[in-house]
């Protein structure tokens, strides 16, 4: 028996063993409990652990007896009980007094008893010195439930809070705990010792061998000399995780700082396999098949250059017109003229077979892309851009040097099936007209939001707002392909494929102002299943103001998920709720959350 001071309440029930498992019988027991701390102590119980099991060798189970103590008094200083009493008996012997050489040939019963006594609160409180500005936990200060969590979190606070300054080495040194048994309080005292304020030292690096050494030192741009903080150490092992040449990126502080106050990291990498490919599908009953692939070299030169090539078909055995394709190489550079600044060229094939008007297009671009910090990126470029159009307006050649911007901003907690957070794309690219061409801008905003219903994400409710304007030229001077659409997985599910658009001259071509709105309610059935109702609308007009000057049109459905561990796969049928001119029953197949 292992013994804490407290009283004897009611004895309560607390489980019954499970028949035929394991050992013959278990029996937990507490005296007092409330219904909370049974469940917690129940869910701690390692003998309930190996009774579920089904182990059955007794030298397992007395070993697991003797651990019960140890496990269950933890979970009761969790809970604020600093006197309990603990009983484990194994067919009526007490399992700490049984020898450890003893080996009974079976067990028959176990039988577990505690003794929580009275909760535990605070009676003095103290922890010394903190660094200014610490932000404590509010629950460690007199007269709250003396947890041992509690105390935890105030030691981590208050060491957090002097190496967030530069003490890099800050630890508790000591702590005096009384408990004052008789007014069931217990008195806290927690010592600090901030150690000396430190500065970034010498970086050991280890393990790139094909990404050579200086560009390793250009992305990571160790700052040494600076004060030693965690998050400028996380800033700096992040700029070669973002990199995407390396599988492991672990940084790890030397055990003593350098007597000038340097402190030394150690940097280990694994890389990443250089090259890559992966394919991709997805299918839809009027879009039809629509095939991808990319080739990837993650280190192309030994800089960690990234270069790229993707393929697309789409349109395959589909209702819009025909096949399209696309084509198109990207290179990267990281750290490019400057710390956490991208390089970036972008080349593109494209030949569109759409209903309302056929293009054969190529782009180029190249720019910059800064990474302001974890949720932010910008993007800044030049291009040009040469497209044959036919349409409804006619046959024509655009040729338009483009000046592409992008700022992104996401703290989705998975991008391909998220459950909270936020996305927000909005991209800005005023275009130069040359020959018969427009001048002006393309402005498109995308918003997204998460939010799983009260506590839990089993339910998560999905909105998407896509916004589209082309301000300056009139739609005949702006390539089809430049123009706005909405109808189809992309947009309004339940319509034909790029089906709204603004008339002229009886046909239908795209508009100069655009609205797409998509919501989604996701339910997760099992750890695999899920199931989605969801709703969507949109409009075109022929004004570069949103909503107005246009038509609209709107779908509905429900979907089944199947979560792969990588990404769900989709499956989506809709039906038109506005006027349709097409089907009146859409399926679509694809890889991740429609939005």
């Amino acid at each position: 028996m292992v013994r804490f001071s407290g009283k004897v309440l009611s004895l309560i029930f607390l489980a019954l063993a499970h028949p035929g498992a394991a050992f013959e019988q278990l029996d937990l027991f507490a005296i007092g409990a409330s219904e909370d701390l049974r469940r917690s102590l129940a869910r701690a119980s390692i003998l309930a652990e190996t009774k579920r099991d089904g182990v059955d060798d007794p030298t397992t189970v007395l070993a697991a007896a003797r651990a019960e103590y140890g496990r269950l008094i933890e979970a009761l200083y969790g809970a604020g009980y600093f006197g309990p009493v603990v009983n484990v008996t194994v067919d009526g012997r007490e399992a700490a007094g049984i020898p450890p050489f003893e080996r009974p040939d079976a067990i028959g019963r176990v039988t577990v008893t505690v003794r929580p006594g009275p909760r535990f609160r605070f009676g003095s409180t103290s922890i010394a010195p903190t660094a200014p500005d610490t932000d404590l936990p509010e629950d460690f200060r007199p007269g709250a439930i003396a947890r041992t969590g509690t105390l935890r979190a105030t030691s981590g606070a208050a060491v957090d809070g002097w190496r967030a300054l530069g003490f890099a080495k800050a630890e508790i040194s000591g702590q005096d705990l009384r408990a004052r048994h008789q007014e069931s309080r217990l008195d806290a005292a927690i010592f600090v010792d901030p150690g000396p304020r430190l500065r970034f030292g010498r970086l050991s690096v280890s393990g790139n061998e094909a990404v050579k050494g200086d560009a390793v030192g250009r992305i990571i741009a160790w700052p040494r000399g600076e004060i030693v903080t965690p998050e400028a150490a996380e800033r700096a092992a992040a700029r070669l995780r973002r990199s995407g040449a390396f599988r492991s990126v672990a940084l790890t502080e030397a055990e003593l700082p350098n007597p000038d106050g340097t402190l030394d990291f150690d940097l280990r990498l694994v890389e990443e396999k250089r090259r890559r490919f992966g394919l991709g599908g997805e299918f839809s009953t009027e879009e039809g098949l629509r095939f991808t692939a990319f080739w990837l070299n993650r280190n192309l030169l030994g800089d960690a250059e990234r270069l790229r090539f993707d393929g697309e078909l789409a349109g395959i055995g589909g209702q819009t017109g025909g096949i399209d394709l696309k084509l198109g190489a990207s290179f990267e550079r990281p750290a490019t003229f400057f710390v956490d600044t991208d390089f970036l060229v972008d080349l593109t094939y494209e030949t569109l077979r759409e209903p309302e008007f056929t293009s054969d297009s190529f782009e180029i671009t190249t720019g910059l892309r800064r990474i302001v910090s974890d949720r932010l990126t910008a993007e800044l470029g030049i291009g040009f851009r040469n497209s044959t159009i036919d349409d409804a307006t006619g046959e024509d050649t655009f040729r338009l040097l483009t000046f592409p911007g992008m700022l992104t901003w996401s703290d989705r907690d998975d991008a391909l099936d998220p459950k909270t957070g936020q996305y927000l794309e909005a991209s800005l690219t005023p275009f130069l007209g040359l020959q018969t061409a427009g001048s002006g801008a393309r402005l498109v905003l995308d918003g997204r939001i998460y939010r799983p219903l009260a506590d839990t994400d089993r339910f998560v409710l999905a909105g998407s707002a896509q916004i589209g304007s082309i301000l300056g030229p009139g739609i005949e001077d702006v390539p089809a392909d430049f123009r706005f659409f909405t109808g189809g997985g992309g947009t309004v599910r339940g319509q034909s494929y790029q089906s709204l658009g603004v008339e002229i001259g009886g046909e239908t071509t795209g508009g100069l102002g655009f609205l797409a709105l998509s919501g989604e309610v996701r339910a997760t059935v099992t750890e695999t299943i899920g199931v989605v109702g969801f709703a969507d609308l949109g409009f075109v007009g022929d004004s570069a103001l949103p909503g107005t000057g246009g038509g609209s049109h709107a779908g509905a459905g429900l979907g089944l998920r199947y979560n792969t561990g990588l990404g769900p796969i989709r499956l989506d049928l809709a039906v038109p709720v506005s006027e349709s001119n097409g089907s009146s029953f859409f399926v679509y197949v694809g890889i991740g959350q429609a939005f």
